[in-house]
């Protein structure tokens, strides 16, 4: 062959290779991924058997299957919502209606609206109802102590709902019970879906609210648990406080878009309600719902993020809580308080909601808690 022409055809040859590299989307990617492990295959591993136990659908009933009978006819408790546009409380108080309203009890909710001045204005306004029964809901008890204190002193018994680190009688001062799935279980199977799905390969933006110790403490073990694998990265930890996402979403997210582009691959929520604001911004953005960045909530899963989930529009993952189940729960812990009964000690085990296991539902509770407490009470 003629020394020019060979070396036009090789020169060809390269160009060809080099372009083929650059294409978006690329066999780039795909080499990339079949060539190189992650840098925690252990991680991996161990990530992988935590997410496919959470994603089983079934879900029997293993919380309390005796206690008191309920009382009588007439008993009344308040419920005071962190803020009432937060899904997780909303979803509780219906659940608390909903079996209150089997006792013939009455209920009724106040809006904390977000703030600690709010929650001690509701909570004044619930000791002044003179109830038998008082619930807060994803704020802590700091921020109410005198009240607190007061209802004790009134005999009032005082139940919380991500009220205290911990599931049970918990809080300083302390509670009746803190009803709630484990914030670590839930932190802690939120990051290794990001692990797993991701083949231990994720750009990660976190979102948070300071303002509230026990979703910080979430975040916080979220962040510890991404970090078991190194080739996951921590991009951005975001601090929105929940009654602002609505104002700031857009923004912010425009913000980690210009910074990241599609370094950005996952993200992590202290709960649903920020994929339900950020997803205009992902749209505006050209983003597919299916794909990239992949989005959890670690918690509520409510009704709207099971929508967005079953419909792959920028949320691929739940991990819910049983919200009208734990309504029940807080009505089944008062009727034990009035009873002078012990707390159950019941903590509902986490679960993985996505778009293949859901069956197209619009919540997730354990199958039959309506009639293991209409049993013990009997009705």
């Amino acid at each position: 062959m003629h020394p020019t022409r060979k070396a036009a055809l090789t020169a060809i040859a390269l160009l060809a290779v080099a372009t083929a590299g650059c294409e978006p989307g690329a066999a780039s990617t795909s080499s990339h991924r079949s060539s190189a492990e992650p840098g925690c295959p252990t991680a991996l591993t161990r990530a992988e058997q935590a997410v496919k136990k959470a994603e089983a659908a079934d879900a029997p009933w293993k919380g309390p299957t005796t206690g008191p009978e309920a009382a009588g006819h007439g008993k009344s408790i308040v419920f005071i919502a962190h803020d009432l546009s937060n899904p997780g409380p909303a979803g509780v108080a219906q659940g608390i209606q909903e079996a209150a309203g089997l006792l013939r009890w009455s209920a009724r909710t106040l809006n904390g609206q977000g703030t600690p001045a709010g929650y001690r204005a509701a909570f004044k306004k619930a000791l002044a109802l003179k109830p038998d029964g008082i619930a807060i809901a994803g704020f802590d008890t700091g921020s109410v102590a005198d009240e607190v204190k007061q209802a004790k002193a009134a005999g009032i018994p005082v139940l919380g709902w991500h009220a205290a680190p911990t599931p049970g009688p918990d809080g300083d001062p302390a509670l009746f019970s803190n009803v709630t799935t484990r914030v670590e279980d839930v932190a802690k199977i939120s990051a290794d879906w990001i692990i797993a799905r991701s083949g231990g390969r994720a750009g990660v933006v976190l979102f948070t609210d300071a303002t509230v110790p026990f979703a910080k403490r979430k975040s916080d073990l979220i962040k510890k648990e991404l970090a078991t694998c190194s080739d996951v990265k921590l991009l951005s930890y975001q601090n929105m406080p929940i009654p602002e996402v609505n104002k700031r979403a857009i923004g912010e997210v425009r913000s980690l878009l210009s910074r990241y582009g599609d370094k950005w691959t996952y993200s992590a929520a202290i709960n649903d309600l920020y994929f339900r604001h950020t997803a205009a911004a992902l749209r505006a953005a050209g983003k597919d719902g299916a794909g990239a960045p992949f989005n959890i909530g670690a918690g509520d899963g409510d009704p709207s993020a099971f929508q967005r989930v079953n419909g792959e529009r920028f949320q691929a993952a739940t991990v819910p809580e049983p919200l009208t189940e734990q309504g029940w729960q807080i009505v089944d812990e008062f009727n034990r308080a009035f009873a002078d009964k012990p707390a159950s000690g019941y903590v509902p085990a986490v679960h993985i909601s996505t778009a293949a296991n859901s069956g197209g539902a619009l919540s997730w509770d354990s199958e039959g808690y309506r009639q293991a407490y209409r049993k013990i009470w009997g009705k």
